[in-house]
């Protein structure tokens, strides 16, 4: 679309817009909804919450006062993605019958940070070392990933600081923090000089022994910033004050290399939304650990939003998890370009302290979420070589989009492959309003056919088995090789096509039920809209369990709690709302790795350091299946503070009795298991709690479409989940 016919576009939604307002008033009415009335102005509890997709961007509006939600999805503009996000909240307000003006939040999960490393679009970053570690980003750990042979195959990822973009600083602290070797300040400034002067776009500071000590860092972040003030500059303690300089370096270097997008992004963003909903409105970003930071952090550490957009999604399913009493899930968020899986384990999502995109790995919390290049989008194609059916990781994205979309898209896609089979009908509106064409999906997956020899219809379900396959392989990543029993787990679908394929992937991996939430294709959005504000505080503190005691960890830990409550105090969250939880990074003595383990305050006071020694004990076994009878080693302290819980009180409708005749719209056919079934079509939005819908089924509603296969019920909880068993579950009956 050119920006001409952009801004016509815009222009017409606004006179739309403005002309249902006038309407409203002229007829007697006011120019709010019914659900909205006597809601107005930044008191009443209005967040909306926004999720950036690769095909979509989805938006939940919450009314906090009224215990209702409005959703809209609009088509995500992958040049830029906050146009895609300025839409989606006209079109959410004109819904909503209200005034952007009234929202008062605004949480957004984010893509950017991710995207600006998959595609190497990043600032030239300079950075300074000590002397004598110039090297230390090619040396890196000396890992070549792959089989026996990878040695030879694997192209080496070149650092996101160039070796002849790195300086050294001559000097030296000790692990203790110690001043070994004074700063050589005019030497130093020579050498920064010419760094600042050679085009660099941002700065990265990462001195050895740093974290122990950054009177170093600052001094040479105080020169540079005296020589080029325009030039964002980030130092390691300020970004990972923790040991190991290599890990401490590449984060730092990443957050360095986003920084500029990162900044540029959510400055503009929150400029144009100052501009359309007044100067009070607050933006906050998602972080990759499920939490939120105002905008001001999200620009200062973007390394924490590498994984922001599929946090969200978890969020969102720790809230359904909360509401429906499932405390184990397994959570399967698949979208346009790709699907995200992560398990949440008693109410609790699982973390990690790295984060990887691509081939960058930083020391970054963020929830353990799995990504495979398997979505809606994903493109199948039978290779000339094997002759044998694959499915993605290319994907036909927003733009065309797959050719059921109707927008010059050729290619045989998964979700081309579910409108051939029937389980996204011909006649459903995808985010409302846009057409889809079975003939042209056809037309795409015919070539799949011709490839194979096969009917249309088979093409299509290999298509679906294939990538379904894929998925399984992500879930296993999180459950199995982590130490669970999926059977143990219920699965949750969401996401714009995982209703689609929830069903199927409960019935390989035998996880029930499998969970189609309210709004699942904007559950990321809600999950946005449902989080806390977050920060943290981490120390490297070295040291045998034996030579410490309960009173020293305790006083630690509380001090770094006080440090980064400090943050979440200035951005207005009362102490008195604010929840600590303590992580310990430990380990057995003489071993590389380490675990962390999570533990309240009252827990330490009550079982000391040998509650956390006998949970790393249970975690090892868990993970690697065994503990060993060996002294414990603590390597390091954190405090995580949180926010006050987001309150919101989701209304019940009317429950209803087992028939589901009243939400049946029509009757279909579908094509599962190799052969054509009837089967019926239902409008989720008049299902009501108790309601079971006999397989096979689809279920239909404005942001998703979920399927129930021949021999499975979905059965309406209290909450509005559908629940899917297998006809014969003794949870079906």
């Amino acid at each position: 679309m050119s920006v001409t016919e952009d801004l016509i576009r815009r222009y017409e939604d606004r006179l739309a817009a403005f002309e249902e307002r006038l309407r409203r008033i002229e007829s007697g009415g006011t120019a709010v909804a019914p659900a909205m009335r006597g809601v107005s102005g930044r008191g009443t509890g209005l967040r909306l919450g926004v999720d950036v997709g690769g095909t979509f961007t989805d938006l939940l509006l919450l009314d906090e006062r009224n215990g209702r939600t409005y959703t809209a999805k609009v088509p995500s503009t992958p040049k830029d993605s906050s146009i895609g996000v300025l839409n989606g909240i006209e079109k959410i307000c004109r819904e909503a019958g209200i005034s952007p003006s009234d929202i008062a939040e605004v949480m957004h999960g984010t893509t950017v940070a991710t995207n600006t490393v998959l595609t190497s679009s990043g600032a030239l970053v300079g950075l300074v070392t000590t002397k004598g570690y110039k090297d230390v980003l090619q040396i890196a750990r000396s890992y070549v990933p792959g089989s026996l042979g990878g040695w030879v195959i694997w192209n080496k990822t070149a650092p996101l600081a160039p070796l002849e973009l790195t300086i050294e600083a001559d000097e030296r602290l000790d692990a203790n923090g110690n001043i070994l070797v004074p700063l050589d300040e005019a030497a130093i400034r020579r050498d920064l000089q010419v760094l600042l002067s050679s085009g660099i776009e941002a700065l990265t500071i990462a001195l050895f022994n740093g974290y122990a000590n950054d009177v170093h860092e600052r001094r040479v972040a105080a020169i540079a910033q005296e020589i080029a003030p325009h030039i964002p500059l980030s130092t390691s303690a300020a970004v990972m004050p923790e040991m190991y300089e290599y890990e401490r370096t590449e984060t730092t270097v990443v957050n360095s290399y986003v920084r500029p997008v990162v900044s540029k992004y959510v400055s503009n963003l929150q400029n144009e939304l100052k501009s359309r909903m007044g100067s009070q409105v607050n933006l906050q970003i998602l972080r990759s650990d499920g939490g939120l930071s105002s905008a001001q952090a999200a620009m200062d550490m973007p390394v924490n939003l590498l994984m922001s957009g599929p946090a969200g999604g978890v969020s969102g399913a720790l809230w359904i998890a909360k509401q429906s009493g499932f405390q184990n899930l397994l959570t399967f968020d698949m979208g346009g370009t790709s699907t995200d899986v992560a398990l949440i384990e008693k109410g609790v999502a699982r973390t990690r302290r790295e984060t990887r995109v691509a081939d960058v790995t930083v020391r970054a919390p963020s929830i353990d979420v799995r990504t495979v290049g398997a979505g809606g989008g994903s493109i199948a194609y039978v290779p000339e070589l094997t002759k044998a059916l694959r499915v993605g990781p290319q994907s036909a994205g927003a733009d065309p989009g797959p050719a059921a979309y109707k927008k010059g898209g050729e290619e045989p896609t998964v979700t081309d492959a579910n409108v051939v089979l029937g389980y996204l009908p011909a006649d459903a509106k995808l985010g409302g309003d846009m057409d889809i064409s079975r003939d042209l999906a056809a037309k795409a997956v015919q070539k799949i056919a011709d490839a194979l020899g096969k009917s249309v219809e088979e093409a299509a379900e290999g298509i679906i088995a294939i990538v379904n396959e894929n998925m399984v392989g992500a879930l296993r990543l999180v459950s199995v090789e982590q130490g669970y029993d999926p059977r143990e787990f219920a699965l949750i679908g969401f996401g714009g096509a995982g209703p689609l394929h929830a069903n199927a992937l409960a019935r390989l991996v035998n996880s029930w039920p499998a969970i189609i939430p309210p709004g699942p294709g904007v559950l990321c959005a809600y999950g946005d809209a449902t989080t806390r504000l977050r920060n943290e505080a981490s120390q490297t503190f070295v040291t045998r369990v034996a030579e410490t005691d309960d009173g020293a960890i305790s006083g630690m830990l509380k001090d770094l709690a006080d440090n980064a409550a400090a943050a979440l105090t200035e951005e207005g969250v009362p102490r008195a709302e604010q929840e600590v939880t303590y992580q310990v990074d430990i380990r057995y003595r003489g071993q590389g790795m380490k675990l962390t383990i999570d533990v309240t305050p009252e827990a330490l006071a009550q079982d000391g350091i040998h509650g956390i020694t006998s949970r790393f004990d249970a975690e090892h076994e868990q993970l690697f299946t065994f503990a060993l009878d060996a002294e414990h080693e603590i390597v390091g302290l954190r405090a995580v503070v949180q926010g006050a819980e987001k309150q919101f009180i989701n209304t019940v409708a009317e429950k209803g009795g087992t028939d589901a005749s009243g939400a049946r719209v029509h009757s279909t056919r579908i094509f599962a298991d190799g052969a054509w079934r009837d089967a019926g079509i239902y409008d989720r939005g008049k299902l009501r709690p108790g309601n079971r819908i006999d397989g096979p089924a689809i279920v239909t509603e404005m942001d998703s479409t979920s399927v129930i296969l021949p021999d499975h019920v979905g059965i309406v909880d209290t909450v509005g989940n559908i629940l899917i068993w297998p006809a014969n579950h003794q949870n079906a009956r």
